[in-house]
């Protein structure tokens, strides 16, 4: 994930003033210098780098001759606080129309993600903000974008408006916002063309649609492993479009993430949404707050119950629970929770989403937890339904079964049922304490 090293780093630096009870100018310029160097080696601008130094010095000398107890915490909510600044400061949603239809423009380079972006977007509009937006194909350059676009039109069940490659991009662009207002669409997302660098053909052709149609919102996709360049590439299309948001795809990749925390001071365009893996529900909305928290180490946790809230069954959740707590938890309810937890993710994600335990996740990467998963609901399902409700009937001549028909070993059988009987015997304990 974008700003793991930073996180490390940043974590590190506050060591120097965990504890102390009072802030001294060694302390201080240690815990500066640092930072200074983290940002860097993250790719931050220079120039950020030095304001965000300058500035936070300032607040701390303030802590300083106040002499104030437990000087950390006052440190890192200033810390916190500058991040969050850099970032945006507060969430910048779509602006969408009170009446007719909203239109997004969405544009980038080549090779950024823009088209995947589209559906996504279009996706989240769908199931979170309650709308019905259209696609439009508006890269007649490539035909496989169309035709990826259609493929992901259908996986979302949203209508891709498309007249083909041998059209102009106006008249697309025309037609398809036609097709919205007779169709009953509110929101409207046109996927334009890409190129592998700006250059002056593509930038007059996203001009000439933008004035003509005049999309309410300009959307920019930019890749965050390109470092620095999202900045180069922002301004480039800023000063001709007036671009309104950032799409940060592939923030699920191993980005330094200076490009994300320069962007916003250098071109004043907020970061809007990011791209957090490869499939259709990887988009999540942009939190300044919640991103600063995490770099910080301290996790989102806020992020994770609205996920958690959004991806499981409550009402099989919550019945598990009663039959965990009431002691008549078996291997079914097993079988169902771990279900529910692979949709919140890989673990170690899971980790870096709650306080304090980012630096753990560490541990879990190049572990394959999802593998061990598989084969544990491999396990369980090679069992009958009685064995499920009542393992303690499992003999040897049972676990050789199960063995071979899971794939897995006797030892492995042994261990998932050793676990489970741990589990039961902590629950009834537990389901004896009244609250």
């Amino acid at each position: 994930m974008a700003f793991e090293s930073l996180s490390t780093r940043l974590t590190s630096a506050f060591k120097h003033i965990a504890g102390k009870d009072k802030l001294t100018e060694k302390n201080m310029e240690a815990m500066l210098r640092e930072i200074r160097v983290a940002l860097l080696e993250a790719d931050v601008n220079y120039t950020v780098v030095k304001n965000f130094i300058n500035t936070i010095r300032e607040q701390m000398v303030g802590v300083q001759v106040s002499q104030a107890l437990n000087p950390d915490q006052q440190v890192y909510k200033i810390v916190s606080d500058e991040i969050v600044r850099l970032l945006g400061e507060s969430e910048a949603g779509i602006n969408f129309k009170t009446s007719g239809i909203t239109t997004v423009m969405v544009v980038g380079l080549q090779g950024t993600g823009k088209t995947t972006s589209v559906a996504k977007i279009a996706k989240l509009f769908k199931e979170k903000q309650n709308r019905k937006p259209l696609i439009i194909a508006a890269d007649i350059i490539r035909p496989a974008a169309i035709e990826q676009l259609q493929t992901l039109g259908k996986q979302i069940d949203v209508e891709v408006f498309t007249l083909g490659v041998n059209v102009k991009v106006e008249e697309a662009v025309r037609q398809g916002l036609e097709h919205a207002r007779k169709n009953g669409y509110d929101t409207v997302l046109i996927d334009t063309a890409g190129r592998l660098h700006v250059d002056d053909e593509l930038m007059a052709e996203l001009k000439r649609l933008k004035d003509r149609f005049h999309p309410d919102e300009i959307l920019l996709t930019v890749d965050a492993m390109t470092g620095q360049d999202i900045v180069n590439v922002a301004r480039s299309f800023d000063d001709l479009l007036n671009v309104t948001g950032l799409i940060v795809t592939k923030f699920d990749g191993d980005a330094r993430g200076g490009g994300v925390l320069s962007v916003r001071s250098i071109t004043d365009v907020p970061v809007k949404f990011v791209g957090t893996g490869e499939k259709i529900d990887d988009l999540d909305v942009f939190y300044p707050d919640r991103m600063a928290s995490r770099i910080l180490g301290m996790g989102d946790l806020q992020s994770l119950i609205e996920k958690a809230e959004a991806e499981l069954d409550q009402e099989e959740m919550e019945k598990a629970a009663q039959r965990l707590m009431s002691g008549k938890f078996d291997l079914n309810d097993m079988l169902v929770q771990m279900r529910q937890m692979k949709k919140l993710g890989p673990l170690s994600g899971i980790l870096k989403m709650l306080p304090g335990m980012n630096q753990y996740s560490s541990l879990l990467e190049g572990q394959d937890t999802e593998g061990a998963m598989k084969r544990t609901e491999a396990i369980i399902l090679s069992m009958t339904p009685a064995e499920r409700r009542d393992p303690s009937m499992l003999r040897s001549s049972h676990k050789n079964r199960i063995a071979k028909g899971s794939g897995t070993s006797v030892r492995e059988v042994n261990k998932l049922l050793n676990n489970f009987d741990r589990m039961q015997r902590v629950m009834k304990q537990m389901g004896g304490f009244r609250f």
